[in-house]
């Protein structure tokens, strides 16, 4: 079980942020033209930072936290990570954005009518 357990962390960070997109409509999955640019930079930039890390030796990762599921020398789990977390980001993002407009909307509804 040990070794599933980042996977596991990151489907709990998706489950927790998921609800954004829809009681916040959040939009991001919506708008995969906007998502998937955003989130791949992230995954080249990253995963090339990472695997130069892991190519010269500067971090490893302890096989009994990972499924053993490699792409290239990177395990499986931290090419997840690196897209789960810039998802939950852009939703935390995006959700946050709604909740300011909207309150912004009620200040200027409040000011306008107080006028």
């Amino acid at each position: 079980m040990a070794q599933y357990e980042y996977l596991i962390l990151m489907a709990a960070c998706v489950a927790i942020t998921l609800p954004l997109e829809f009681l916040l409509r959040a939009r991001v999955y919506r708008r995969l033209p906007l998502m998937l640019p955003s989130v791949g930079v992230v995954v080249v930039v990253f995963g090339l930072w990472d695997l130069l890390g892991i190519v010269r030796g500067h971090w490893t990762y302890n096989p009994e936290f990972i499924t053993g599921i490699h792409i290239g020398p990177m395990p499986l789990e931290e090419l997840v990570f690196f897209v789960v977390i810039s998802l939950c980001a852009l939703l935390s993002y995006e959700g946050v954005s709604t909740v300011l407009r909207f309150f912004a909307k009620k200040y200027d509804e409040r000011t306008t009518d107080a006028a």
